[in-house]
Protein backbone atom coordinates (compact mmCIF):
# COMPACT_ATOMS: atom_id res chain seq x y z
CA UNK A 1 0.00 0.00 0.00
CA UNK A 2 1.27 3.45 -0.92
CA UNK A 3 2.32 5.60 2.03
CA UNK A 4 -0.13 8.37 2.94
CA UNK A 5 1.08 11.93 2.51
CA UNK A 6 2.37 13.58 5.68
CA UNK A 7 1.53 17.27 6.15
CA UNK A 8 3.86 18.97 8.63
CA UNK A 9 3.55 22.65 7.74
CA UNK A 10 0.90 23.64 10.28
CA UNK A 11 2.79 26.86 11.07
CA UNK A 12 1.92 27.95 7.51
CA UNK A 13 -1.72 26.88 7.66
CA UNK A 14 -3.96 24.26 9.22
CA UNK A 15 -6.88 22.29 7.77
CA UNK A 16 -10.37 23.49 8.66
CA UNK A 17 -11.89 21.39 11.45
CA UNK A 18 -15.21 19.72 10.62
CA UNK A 19 -16.90 21.31 13.65
CA UNK A 20 -15.75 24.73 12.43
CA UNK A 21 -17.07 24.11 8.91
CA UNK A 22 -20.39 22.90 10.36
CA UNK A 23 -20.70 26.12 12.40
CA UNK A 24 -19.92 28.26 9.32
CA UNK A 25 -22.12 26.59 6.69
CA UNK A 26 -25.52 28.14 7.61
CA UNK A 27 -24.03 31.64 7.21
CA UNK A 28 -23.18 30.99 3.57
CA UNK A 29 -26.73 29.95 2.73
CA UNK A 30 -29.90 30.33 4.83
CA UNK A 31 -28.51 32.81 7.43
CA UNK A 32 -27.08 35.13 4.81
CA UNK A 33 -28.18 38.43 6.38
CA UNK A 34 -26.02 41.56 6.67
CA UNK A 35 -25.08 41.92 10.35
CA UNK A 36 -25.46 45.71 10.16
CA UNK A 37 -29.17 45.62 9.25
CA UNK A 38 -32.07 45.81 11.72
CA UNK A 39 -34.51 43.20 10.36
CA UNK A 40 -34.64 39.53 11.40
CA UNK A 41 -31.97 38.19 9.01
CA UNK A 42 -29.56 40.93 10.05
CA UNK A 43 -30.24 40.36 13.74
CA UNK A 44 -29.51 36.64 13.28
CA UNK A 45 -26.16 37.45 11.67
CA UNK A 46 -25.34 40.04 14.34
CA UNK A 47 -26.06 37.50 17.07
CA UNK A 48 -23.57 35.09 15.46
CA UNK A 49 -20.89 37.81 15.28
CA UNK A 50 -21.51 38.69 18.94
CA UNK A 51 -21.09 35.04 19.98
CA UNK A 52 -17.78 34.84 18.09
CA UNK A 53 -16.61 38.03 19.79
CA UNK A 54 -17.38 36.43 23.17
CA UNK A 55 -15.50 33.26 22.19
CA UNK A 56 -12.39 35.23 21.15
CA UNK A 57 -12.50 37.45 24.24
CA UNK A 58 -12.84 34.48 26.60
CA UNK A 59 -9.89 32.67 24.97
CA UNK A 60 -7.45 35.48 25.83
CA UNK A 61 -9.02 36.89 29.00
CA UNK A 62 -10.32 40.07 27.34
CA UNK A 63 -13.60 41.97 27.35
CA UNK A 64 -15.91 41.59 24.34
CA UNK A 65 -15.67 45.35 23.68
CA UNK A 66 -11.92 44.91 23.15
CA UNK A 67 -12.19 42.49 20.19
CA UNK A 68 -12.21 43.73 16.59
CA UNK A 69 -12.50 41.38 13.61
CA UNK A 70 -10.09 41.66 10.67
CA UNK A 71 -9.41 39.84 7.43
CA UNK A 72 -6.09 38.29 8.52
CA UNK A 73 -3.29 38.34 11.06
CA UNK A 74 -1.27 40.54 8.72
CA UNK A 75 -4.08 43.09 8.68
CA UNK A 76 -4.31 42.94 12.48
CA UNK A 77 -0.54 43.60 12.75
CA UNK A 78 -0.75 46.48 10.28
CA UNK A 79 -3.71 48.02 12.08
CA UNK A 80 -2.12 47.72 15.53
CA UNK A 81 1.14 49.36 14.48
CA UNK A 82 -0.17 52.01 12.08
CA UNK A 83 -3.19 52.70 14.28
CA UNK A 84 -1.09 53.38 17.37
CA UNK A 85 1.46 55.40 15.40
CA UNK A 86 -1.22 57.63 13.87
CA UNK A 87 -3.26 58.09 17.06
CA UNK A 88 -0.27 58.76 19.35
CA UNK A 89 1.85 61.02 17.12
CA UNK A 90 1.53 63.89 19.57
CA UNK A 91 3.28 61.85 22.28
CA UNK A 92 6.21 60.64 20.18
CA UNK A 93 7.44 58.84 17.08
CA UNK A 94 9.59 55.99 18.45
CA UNK A 95 8.70 52.31 17.99
CA UNK A 96 10.60 49.31 19.36
CA UNK A 97 10.47 45.89 17.70
CA UNK A 98 12.78 42.91 17.20
CA UNK A 99 14.93 41.69 14.33
CA UNK A 100 13.01 38.39 14.09
CA UNK A 101 9.43 39.63 13.68
CA UNK A 102 7.15 38.44 10.89
CA UNK A 103 7.34 40.67 7.81
CA UNK A 104 3.80 41.90 8.58
CA UNK A 105 5.44 43.77 11.46
CA UNK A 106 8.89 44.49 9.97
CA UNK A 107 7.64 45.89 6.66
CA UNK A 108 5.02 48.01 8.43
CA UNK A 109 7.71 49.47 10.70
CA UNK A 110 9.94 50.13 7.68
CA UNK A 111 7.07 51.95 5.96
CA UNK A 112 6.57 54.11 9.04
CA UNK A 113 10.28 55.00 9.02
CA UNK A 114 9.70 56.56 5.59
CA UNK A 115 6.97 58.67 7.21
CA UNK A 116 9.34 60.05 9.85
CA UNK A 117 8.95 57.50 12.64
CA UNK A 118 12.04 56.16 14.39
CA UNK A 119 12.26 52.37 14.82
CA UNK A 120 14.64 50.40 17.03
CA UNK A 121 15.14 46.80 15.88
CA UNK A 122 16.34 44.87 18.93
CA UNK A 123 18.79 42.00 18.41
CA UNK A 124 18.09 38.51 19.73
CA UNK A 125 20.32 35.92 21.39
CA UNK A 126 21.48 32.67 19.75
CA UNK A 127 18.08 31.11 20.50
CA UNK A 128 16.12 33.94 18.91
CA UNK A 129 15.01 35.37 22.26
CA UNK A 130 14.41 39.07 22.90
CA UNK A 131 15.56 40.33 26.29
CA UNK A 132 13.14 42.31 28.48
CA UNK A 133 16.19 44.23 29.72
CA UNK A 134 16.98 45.29 26.13
CA UNK A 135 13.40 46.50 25.74
CA UNK A 136 13.72 48.50 28.96
CA UNK A 137 17.01 50.07 27.86
CA UNK A 138 15.60 51.03 24.45
CA UNK A 139 12.58 52.92 25.79
CA UNK A 140 12.86 56.71 25.74
CA UNK A 141 10.54 59.69 26.20
CA UNK A 142 9.34 59.51 22.59
CA UNK A 143 8.55 55.76 22.63
CA UNK A 144 4.89 55.12 21.83
CA UNK A 145 4.88 51.40 21.00
CA UNK A 146 6.72 48.15 21.65
CA UNK A 147 5.75 45.34 19.24
CA UNK A 148 7.26 41.93 20.00
CA UNK A 149 5.85 38.62 18.77
CA UNK A 150 4.69 36.03 21.31
CA UNK A 151 6.31 33.10 19.48
CA UNK A 152 8.48 33.02 16.38
CA UNK A 153 6.88 31.53 13.27
CA UNK A 154 10.12 30.08 11.90
CA UNK A 155 12.13 28.77 14.84
CA UNK A 156 9.33 28.48 17.41
CA UNK A 157 11.06 30.40 20.21
CA UNK A 158 8.58 31.72 22.81
CA UNK A 159 9.32 35.30 23.84
CA UNK A 160 9.22 36.54 27.48
CA UNK A 161 6.10 38.62 26.83
CA UNK A 162 5.00 38.71 30.46
CA UNK A 163 8.38 40.17 31.49
CA UNK A 164 8.28 42.64 28.61
CA UNK A 165 4.71 43.55 29.64
CA UNK A 166 5.93 44.52 33.12
CA UNK A 167 8.55 46.78 31.52
CA UNK A 168 6.13 48.51 29.14
CA UNK A 169 3.46 48.97 31.82
CA UNK A 170 5.98 50.58 34.21
CA UNK A 171 7.11 52.91 31.41
CA UNK A 172 3.58 53.76 30.28
CA UNK A 173 4.27 52.45 26.76
CA UNK A 174 1.77 50.49 24.64
CA UNK A 175 2.64 46.80 24.06
CA UNK A 176 1.49 44.94 20.94
CA UNK A 177 2.17 41.24 20.41
CA UNK A 178 1.75 39.23 17.23
CA UNK A 179 0.23 36.05 18.70
CA UNK A 180 -0.54 34.43 15.35
CA UNK A 181 1.51 31.29 16.17
CA UNK A 182 0.65 31.26 19.87
CA UNK A 183 -3.13 30.79 19.96
CA UNK A 184 -3.92 27.24 21.07
CA UNK A 185 -0.27 26.65 21.95
CA UNK A 186 0.23 29.03 24.90
CA UNK A 187 -2.19 29.94 27.67
CA UNK A 188 -2.78 33.66 27.08
CA UNK A 189 -4.14 36.17 29.58
CA UNK A 190 -3.84 39.71 28.22
CA UNK A 191 -4.32 41.26 31.67
CA UNK A 192 -1.79 39.09 33.47
CA UNK A 193 0.71 39.67 30.65
CA UNK A 194 0.01 43.43 30.42
CA UNK A 195 -0.66 43.19 26.68
CA UNK A 196 -2.41 46.20 25.12
CA UNK A 197 -2.90 44.89 21.58
CA UNK A 198 -2.81 41.32 20.27
CA UNK A 199 -3.10 39.98 16.70
CA UNK A 200 -4.37 36.56 15.61
CA UNK A 201 -5.63 34.70 12.55
CA UNK A 202 -8.01 31.75 12.34
CA UNK A 203 -6.20 29.58 9.80
CA UNK A 204 -3.33 28.87 12.21
CA UNK A 205 -5.66 27.06 14.64
CA UNK A 206 -7.95 25.05 12.35
CA UNK A 207 -10.19 27.99 11.42
CA UNK A 208 -10.83 29.61 8.03
CA UNK A 209 -8.36 31.62 5.99
CA UNK A 210 -9.35 35.26 5.64
CA UNK A 211 -10.31 35.55 9.31
CA UNK A 212 -8.45 37.48 11.99
CA UNK A 213 -8.90 39.57 15.09
CA UNK A 214 -7.21 42.38 16.96
CA UNK A 215 -7.52 42.83 20.71
CA UNK A 216 -7.32 46.51 21.71
CA UNK A 217 -7.33 47.25 25.42
CA UNK A 218 -9.97 49.76 26.44
CA UNK A 219 -8.39 53.21 26.72
CA UNK A 220 -5.63 52.54 24.19
CA UNK A 221 -5.75 55.08 21.37
CA UNK A 222 -5.80 53.40 17.94
CA UNK A 223 -6.83 55.14 14.72
CA UNK A 224 -9.47 53.48 12.48
CA UNK A 225 -8.00 51.14 9.89
CA UNK A 226 -10.67 51.33 7.16
CA UNK A 227 -13.17 54.18 6.92
CA UNK A 228 -16.53 54.21 5.17
CA UNK A 229 -18.91 52.50 7.57
CA UNK A 230 -19.78 52.01 11.23
CA UNK A 231 -18.76 48.35 11.44
CA UNK A 232 -16.47 47.22 14.27
CA UNK A 233 -17.43 50.29 16.30
CA UNK A 234 -16.38 52.70 13.55
CA UNK A 235 -12.83 51.26 13.48
CA UNK A 236 -12.96 48.90 10.48
CA UNK A 237 -15.53 49.66 7.82
CA UNK A 238 -16.92 47.00 5.51
CA UNK A 239 -19.70 44.41 5.68
CA UNK A 240 -18.82 41.74 8.21
CA UNK A 241 -17.62 38.40 6.83
CA UNK A 242 -20.08 36.58 9.09
CA UNK A 243 -19.20 33.00 8.09
CA UNK A 244 -15.46 33.53 8.64
CA UNK A 245 -16.06 35.35 11.92
CA UNK A 246 -18.24 32.45 13.12
CA UNK A 247 -15.48 30.03 12.06
CA UNK A 248 -12.82 32.01 13.92
CA UNK A 249 -14.92 31.99 17.08
CA UNK A 250 -15.60 28.27 16.97
CA UNK A 251 -11.97 27.47 16.11
CA UNK A 252 -10.53 29.49 19.00
CA UNK A 253 -13.01 27.91 21.41
CA UNK A 254 -11.87 24.44 20.35
CA UNK A 255 -8.16 25.39 20.28
CA UNK A 256 -8.11 26.80 23.81
CA UNK A 257 -10.30 24.25 25.60
CA UNK A 258 -7.44 21.88 26.54
CA UNK A 259 -4.14 23.51 25.59
CA UNK A 260 -2.04 21.25 27.82
CA UNK A 261 -3.58 18.05 26.45
CA UNK A 262 -3.29 19.27 22.88
CA UNK A 263 0.33 20.39 23.15
CA UNK A 264 1.55 17.30 25.05
CA UNK A 265 1.05 15.11 21.97
CA UNK A 266 2.69 17.67 19.68
CA UNK A 267 5.63 18.10 22.05
CA UNK A 268 6.26 14.35 22.13
CA UNK A 269 6.41 14.17 18.32
CA UNK A 270 8.55 17.30 18.13
CA UNK A 271 11.07 15.96 20.65
CA UNK A 272 11.26 12.57 18.94
CA UNK A 273 12.00 14.24 15.61
CA UNK A 274 14.61 16.63 17.03
CA UNK A 275 16.38 13.96 19.12
CA UNK A 276 16.58 11.47 16.28
CA UNK A 277 17.81 14.01 13.71
CA UNK A 278 20.53 15.39 16.00
CA UNK A 279 21.65 11.88 16.98
CA UNK A 280 21.38 10.10 13.63
CA UNK A 281 22.28 12.75 11.03
CA UNK A 282 25.71 14.40 11.39
CA UNK A 283 26.36 18.13 10.82
CA UNK A 284 22.92 19.26 11.99
CA UNK A 285 21.85 21.92 14.47
CA UNK A 286 18.59 22.88 16.14
CA UNK A 287 17.50 26.48 15.58
CA UNK A 288 15.59 28.20 18.37
CA UNK A 289 15.34 27.48 22.08
CA UNK A 290 15.34 23.78 23.03
CA UNK A 291 12.53 24.01 25.58
CA UNK A 292 11.07 27.53 25.35
CA UNK A 293 9.59 26.77 21.96
CA UNK A 294 6.21 26.02 20.42
CA UNK A 295 5.17 22.41 21.03
CA UNK A 296 4.66 21.89 17.29
CA UNK A 297 7.84 23.46 15.94
CA UNK A 298 11.18 21.97 14.87
CA UNK A 299 13.66 23.99 12.83
CA UNK A 300 16.89 22.24 11.88
CA UNK A 301 19.82 23.25 9.71
CA UNK A 302 21.59 20.62 7.64
CA UNK A 303 25.09 21.61 6.61
CA UNK A 304 26.34 21.11 3.03
CA UNK A 305 22.89 20.99 1.43
CA UNK A 306 20.42 23.44 -0.09
CA UNK A 307 17.01 23.70 1.54
CA UNK A 308 14.92 23.89 -1.62
CA UNK A 309 16.31 20.59 -2.92
CA UNK A 310 15.55 19.03 0.46
CA UNK A 311 11.94 20.25 0.33
CA UNK A 312 11.41 18.99 -3.22
CA UNK A 313 12.79 15.55 -2.40
CA UNK A 314 10.66 15.34 0.75
CA UNK A 315 7.66 16.27 -1.37
CA UNK A 316 8.48 13.40 -3.75
CA UNK A 317 8.46 11.12 -0.70
CA UNK A 318 5.00 12.40 0.26
CA UNK A 319 6.09 14.83 2.98
CA UNK A 320 5.02 18.49 3.00
CA UNK A 321 7.31 20.68 5.12
CA UNK A 322 8.86 24.13 4.67
CA UNK A 323 12.09 26.05 4.96
CA UNK A 324 10.61 28.84 7.10
CA UNK A 325 7.81 31.36 6.78
CA UNK A 326 5.22 30.57 4.11
CA UNK A 327 5.06 34.30 3.39
CA UNK A 328 8.68 34.34 2.21
CA UNK A 329 8.94 30.89 0.60
CA UNK A 330 9.18 32.51 -2.86
CA UNK A 331 12.31 34.39 -1.83
CA UNK A 332 15.82 33.15 -2.55
CA UNK A 333 17.27 35.17 0.32
CA UNK A 334 18.12 33.27 3.51
CA UNK A 335 15.73 33.70 6.42
CA UNK A 336 16.19 37.00 8.30
CA UNK A 337 15.40 35.05 11.49
CA UNK A 338 18.22 32.54 10.97
CA UNK A 339 20.68 35.30 10.10
CA UNK A 340 19.61 37.20 13.25
CA UNK A 341 20.52 34.22 15.46
CA UNK A 342 23.99 34.14 13.93
CA UNK A 343 23.83 31.50 11.19
CA UNK A 344 26.02 31.88 8.12
CA UNK A 345 24.20 32.29 4.81
CA UNK A 346 25.06 28.83 3.52
CA UNK A 347 23.85 27.11 6.72
CA UNK A 348 20.69 29.22 6.84
CA UNK A 349 19.94 28.09 3.28
CA UNK A 350 19.96 24.44 4.38
CA UNK A 351 17.22 24.70 7.00
CA UNK A 352 13.99 22.77 7.40
CA UNK A 353 10.91 23.66 9.45
CA UNK A 354 8.64 20.81 10.53
CA UNK A 355 5.46 21.91 12.33
CA UNK A 356 3.21 19.13 13.60
CA UNK A 357 -0.57 19.23 13.92
CA UNK A 358 -3.49 17.29 15.34
CA UNK A 359 -3.57 14.69 12.55
CA UNK A 360 0.10 13.71 12.87
CA UNK A 361 1.39 10.63 14.67
CA UNK A 362 4.65 9.40 16.16
CA UNK A 363 4.95 7.13 13.09
CA UNK A 364 4.92 10.29 10.94
CA UNK A 365 7.81 11.71 12.95
CA UNK A 366 9.81 8.51 12.46
CA UNK A 367 9.03 8.33 8.74
CA UNK A 368 10.19 11.93 8.29
CA UNK A 369 13.52 11.19 10.01
CA UNK A 370 14.02 7.98 8.01
CA UNK A 371 13.35 9.87 4.77
CA UNK A 372 15.67 12.70 5.80
CA UNK A 373 18.54 10.31 6.50
CA UNK A 374 18.36 9.02 2.92
CA UNK A 375 17.74 12.40 1.27
CA UNK A 376 20.44 14.31 3.20
CA UNK A 377 23.02 11.60 2.47
CA UNK A 378 22.13 11.72 -1.22
CA UNK A 379 22.29 15.52 -1.44
CA UNK A 380 25.59 15.63 0.41
CA UNK A 381 27.12 13.18 -2.05
CA UNK A 382 26.59 15.90 -4.67
CA UNK A 383 28.17 18.62 -2.54
CA UNK A 384 31.84 19.52 -3.11
CA UNK A 385 31.88 21.12 0.36
CA UNK A 386 30.89 17.84 1.97
CA UNK A 387 33.48 16.02 -0.11
CA UNK A 388 36.18 18.21 1.46
CA UNK A 389 34.90 17.43 4.98
CA UNK A 390 34.82 13.68 4.28
CA UNK A 391 38.38 13.71 2.97
CA UNK A 392 39.88 15.56 5.93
Amino acid sequence: MENKRIYVDHSATTPLKQEVLDAMMPYFTQNFGNASTVYAEGREAKKAVSLAREQVAKAIGADVKEIYFTGSGTEADNWAIRGVAKANKAKGNHIITSAVEHHAVLHTCQDLEKEGFEVTYLPVDEFGMVSAEDVKNAIKDTTILVTIMMANNEIGTIMPIEEIGKVTKAAGVILHTDAVQAIGMIDIDVNKMNIDLLSMTGHKFYGPKGSGALFVRQGVKVAPFITGGAQERNKRAGTENVASIVGLGKAIELATTDIEGHTAKLRAMRDRLIDRILEEIPYTRLNGHRTQRLASNSNISFEFIEGESLLLMLDMQGISASSGSACTSGSLDPSHVLLAIGLKHEIAHGSLRVSFGDSNTMEDADRIVDSLKTIVARLREMSPLYENVKNR
